[in-house]
């Protein structure tokens, strides 16, 4: 039955940054599971999943959603790193009877709608960001926008992106993947496990991704932040509809909170980081 929605709240845009991989075979479960942050074994055919696939020192390389299907699942990555997940994963193949190769289904986002149509699957991540869908029909009633209008309302809602945490650069925990439902602890053992296991089990995070707000003009990427005399975070994206940092919660408290050119700043906190601002 088709789903109609409002069509001054639903938007749907195609998402061309982002690409897709198709995983199949006997062993597609268990190999998948014992790689990536999140819980494979039990993801039912049309439910989606936030994860990554980190180095073994447990960096972020590649950010992913899983679509459960009942032959495998859809692997959504970067489109720019496609080619290099495609790589990684055979390698660590084996003899695992697992079929892996490119997708042609193209991402796609739908936000401000009250159900999912069908074809279309919840977004893990926070319950205001919507849903995706990897080649369904357009959603009757949405409005179509473009990727640069979902960014901005991902970004409203305080979730950092691909542009945040880079590739190889930072930690999930950093990236607040345990907050948004990347990374299940209780699964055992994934690539890099050791080291999100002892962030996690140490209690007391120093650094995460949050959204700032400043007077005028968005700040550029890699422009400090101060908090007194120390450097309490660094601006990791930035544009026009708002600017993400990663910070040193330790030091928020420090002294009054400026940019490099003396402008205030301060720490726009979404509901989701609630447990994290009440700590700091």
């Amino acid at each position: 039955m088709m789903t109609f929605l409002a069509p001054s709240l639903a938007h749907w845009a195609p998402l061309d940054s982002r690409a897709t991989i198709a995983l199949s075979g006997a062993d597609w479960r268990s190999y998948l599971h014992g790689l990536v942050t999140q819980d494979v074994e039990t993801l039912g055919p049309g439910e989606l999943r936030f994860a990554a696939l980190l180095t073994p020192q447990g960096r972020l390389l590649f950010d992913l959603f899983l679509l459960g299907r009942e032959d495998g699942c859809i692997i959504e990555c970067a489109a720019e790193h496609r080619a290099a997940l495609l790589q990684r994963l055979k390698m660590y193949r084996l003899r695992a009877r697992v079929e892996i190769g490119e997708s042609d289904a193209p991402v796609e986002a739908l936000w401000g709608a009250d159900a999912a149509p069908e074809g279309w699957s919840r977004d893990p991540r926070a319950p205001d960001l919507g849903f995706r869908a990897y080649g369904a029909p357009a959603p009757r009633g949405a409005v179509l926008a473009d990727e640069t209008a979902y960014e901005a309302h991902r970004l409203a809602l305080g979730v950092p992106g691909p542009a945040d945490w880079g590739h190889d650069k930072s930690y999930p925990i950093e990236a607040n993947f345990d907050l948004l439902g990347g990374i299940d602890f209780r699964k055992g053992c994934f690539v890099g496990q050791e080291t999100t296991s002892r962030m996690k089990r140490r209690g007391t995070i120093k650094n995460r991704m949050a959204p700032i707000a400043v007077d005028g003009p968005p700040p550029p990427v890699g422009a400090r932040l101060l908090a007194g005399e120390l450097r309490a975070g660094e601006v990791s994206s930035s544009s026009d509809t708002g600017a993400m940092a990663l910070l040193r919660l330790d030091r928020l408290g420090e002294g009054p909170l400026a940019l490099e050119d003396g402008r205030p700043w301060r720490v726009v906190w979404p509901v989701w980081m609630k447990q994290v601002k009440e700590a700091g």
